[in-house]
Order: structure tokens, then C-alpha cells, then sequence
């Protein structure tokens, strides 16, 4: 029988993080093709209730590490449980959303399992028993298949790639693992969170998003990125230039040196589209490119581009689309 497959969950206040059950479905639809089992391990505090909605996304079983010192994240002793849950299931295959959290906890699992990881896949296929990711090196210009000598095979799976399924009739398997208290204490603990404001759409999980570049000229001018946002009920993003010149927060950057973003459909606003930024945003599902400059290199990965003046263009697009989806 091929190897098992574990999902980490991620969970934040409570509620299951997306990329986490896209990750699961993923494993899922390996899973059957393989006729091998999937299993998850959510970890936090106040976390039993959430089992149900990761069983249906695919997961057969979920393995709940449920402790009031996991309310917070803290990559060791989160590292300790999954690794509890993986030694449980039996499971040589571990998969995680490449989120912030998914790229600091892969990492930490490899160092205790004395494995490695592929990071941010964009596709995952079966060889017989081999399981091959793939993923984008050379700032995306080009991907490298990855497969694991020995196990555990660690993969983590860039967010908004693989398709979210839910079965509504599925009912896992629900065990409560038990961590000793040396294990579920951190070294490292984490004592203070920034939560996202109230109503923002996290870039790296939003299924739209409006990004803007130097060529709006002056940080007051992102004001009409941001209604343009707002009308669509996307996330903001922004070049490296703009986020360099002090214009917008490192937050809100795309790009090889920022994040990286899978969205449906993404909006470069005055986006020159150098190959740094490109690297970030280049798998996006259908990209529109708005630039004056009809030879700006945005203009070749776009599937629909707009050659004006962002200043004319944008209010333009952002009422249309006001009379649009508001009638």
C-alpha cells in the first residue's frame, strides 16, 4: 500500500485558514488515485469542533492536539505535535499550506524528522509510489520536478492552486492526541500578534487582487487602487518600488522578495512588471495589466491589458464596475 498521507490544518482564532483545506482536498484526490489513506492534525486551543469541517474536505481521520499552550503559535512545540500525529497515522507524507505559517513549521518538522522539504508546489502527481512536486525556481521562468530518496516527504502547496472540494455527507475520524508538557512548551513562544484589520482581505489567500506600481507617481495616489479594491472586495498588493520608496507597507509587496499570490484574477495597475515582481504573481489565473507604456514587459504574461493612463482608466473601470455589481 503507498505511503499515507498527513495534512497540518492551520487554524487562526478559531477558524480553519483555506489554503489548509485546499491542502486536504489535494491530498485527498491523491489519496484515492494511490489507495492510500489521508489523514490531519490540527493544533491549538479550543480546536475539537473544527475536526468536522476538515473531514469534509477529504480528511478520513483528524488527529486533534487541542492544549491551552498552542493558542498562540510557536514553531517548536506546534513541530512536536504534528510530528505526534504523523508517527500516529503512520504517515511518510506531509503536506502544509505554504503560508507564513506552513514556511516556518515545514522547516522545523524537517529538522526533527531529518528530512527535507519541497517548497511551494504548484502541482503534485503520482510515478508509480513516487509523488513528484513541482515548483518554480528561477524566479518563475522555470519548474523543477522534486521527489524524496527517503521519508518523511515533507510539501508545502502555494495557496488559491488546488481546488477546494467538500463532501457534506463525510464524518472522520476524530482522536485526541495528548503531548507531555516538556513538548508542548516553546523556547520561543510568540507574545504578540498583529491581526489584520477588521474586514481586510489577507493577500496571499484573497481570490482577487489589485496591485499598484511607481507609475501612479505619489502615495496619495494609491487611494484609487484601494476603491478599486474595495468595489471588487479584494486585497491590495504593490510593487517593489513603491514598498522600497517608503509609499506602501513591506506588507502589502509582491514579488520575489515579498509574497506570493495565486488569485484568481489580479489587477496590476501601473505595474512595469519586472521579473522580481513577475516571480510573485505570474500563476495567477487571469491577469489585467493597466500601464501606458505599451511595451511594458506586464503587457506578455497578461491575458488582457489596457494601454491608457492609469489616472483615466482606473476611476473609469472602478465606476463601471460600481454600476456593474451594485445594479
Amino acid at each position: 500500500m503507498p505511503d499515507p498521507i498527513l495534512v497540518f490544518v492551520e487554524q487562526r482564532d478559531g477558524k480553519i485558514k483555506r489554503p489548509s483545506l485546499e491542502a486536504v482536498s489535494e491530498a485527498s484526490r491523491l489519496a484515492k488515485a494511490s489507495g492510500t489513506s489521508v489523514s490531519a492534525a490540527i493544533v491549538g486551543s479550543d480546536v475539537q469542533a473544527l475536526a468536522a469541517d476538515i473531514g469534509k474536505a477529504g480528511a478520513e481521520k483528524v488527529y486533534v492536539i487541542d492544549d491551552p499552550r498552542f493558542k498562540r503559535y510557536a514553531a517548536e512545540g506546534y513541530a512536536k505535535a504534528v510530528v505526534e500525529a504523523m508517527r500516529r497515522a503512520g504517515a511518510t507524507r506531509l503536506f502544509l499550506a505554504a503560508t507564513a505559517m506552513g514556511k516556518d513549521l515545514a522547516p522545523t518538522i524537517a529538522g526533527l524528522t531529518g528530512s527535507a522539504v519541497a517548497t511551494d508546489c504548484t502541482e503534485l502527481k503520482l510515478d508509480g509510489d513516487r509523488l513528484i512536486g513541482r515548483r518554480p525556481v528561477c524566479a518563475g521562468k522555470l519548474f523543477a520536478d522534486v521527489a524524496f530518496k527517503k521519508s518523511p516527504g515533507i510539501y508545502t502547496l502555494r495557496p488559491n492552486v488546488f481546488p477546494q472540494s467538500r463532501d457534506g455527507s463525510a464524518t472522520p475520524a476524530v482522536e485526541t492526541l495528548r503531548l507531555e508538557a516538556s513538548d508542548a512548551d516553546s523556547r520561543s513562544p510568540v507574545k504578540d500578534v498583529v491581526a489584520t484589520a477588521a474586514g481586510k482581505v489577507e493577500l496571499t489567500e484573497a481570490s482577487i487582487v489589485v496591485s499598484a506600481g511607481r507609475g501612479l507617481s505619489a502615495p496619495e495616489h494609491f487611494k484609487m487602487r484601494d476603491e478599486l479594491a474595495a468595489v471588487l472586495g479584494a486585497a491590495v498588493g504593490a510593487s517593489r518600488a513603491v514598498v522600497d520608496a517608503g509609499w506602501r507597507p513591506h506588507a502589502e509587496q509582491v514579488g520575489q522578495t515579498g509574497k506570493t499570490v495565486s488569485p484568481n484574477l489580479y489587477i496590476a495597475i501601473a505595474v512595469s512588471g519586472a521579473i522580481q515582481h513577475l516571480a510573485g504573481m505570474s500563476s495567477s489565473k487571469v491577469i489585467v495589466a493597466i500601464n501606458k507604456d505599451a511595451d511594458a514587459p506586464i503587457f506578455k504574461i497578461a491575458n488582457y491589458g489596457i494601454v491608457g493612463d492609469a489616472f483615466e482608466v482606473v476611476p473609469a473601470l472602478t465606476e463601471e464596475l460600481k454600476r456593474v455589481l451594485h445594479h
